[in-house]
């Protein structure tokens, strides 16, 4: 089995799992947040959705860093053609290692595959925790994550 064939049906999931929580993200409510040092509830919804995109950088780069990035709010999510592009990534490039830096600090070096999970996936399922609970404080329904939640039984 090819990494992609191991990968792509988690993507698949958590995507659009994503995709479900975001749409119920009130516009009306998107410069609240809980606490002073939180983001706003539309600056989260905005990193969340961005996310996925950072694998352009994963796949065509070898080292990333993050102070070259420069203003990504107004970049829309292109997740078909993240999935696409994961799709087409050979094993020998998923096992290719990938560096994350921040200026001169490295952050962290681990194979393109690691990343994927790691930077991307995970990244995105934690921010997507937070998302729920800010959704939850603002009584917005929540969908089905990982199996029914109190309001989709």
């Amino acid at each position: 089995m090819a990494i992609k064939d191991a990968i792509l049906p988690e993507f698949d999931h958590e995507m659009g799992t994503t995709r479900r929580l975001l749409e119920r993200t009130p516009e009306a409510e998107l410069a609240w947040k809980p606490h002073e040092k939180s983001f706003t509830l539309g600056q989260l919804a905005g990193h969340i959705a961005n996310i996925p995109n950072w694998c352009d950088a994963i796949l065509r780069q070898t080292v990333f860093d993050v102070t070259t990035l420069g203003d990504t709010r107004a970049k829309a999510p292109e997740v078909a053609t993240v999935r696409a592009a994961l799709a087409a990534t050979s094993d020998a490039e998923m096992l290719t290692p990938w560096t994350f830096k921040k200026g001169d600090h490295v952050v962290f070096t681990m194979p393109r595959v690691a990343a994927i999970r790691s930077f991307i996936m995970n990244h995105g399922i934690h921010h997507r925790g937070q998302l729920s609970v800010y959704l939850r404080l603002k009584n917005v329904p929540l969908p089905a994550i990982y199996g029914p939640t109190a309001d989709e039984q």
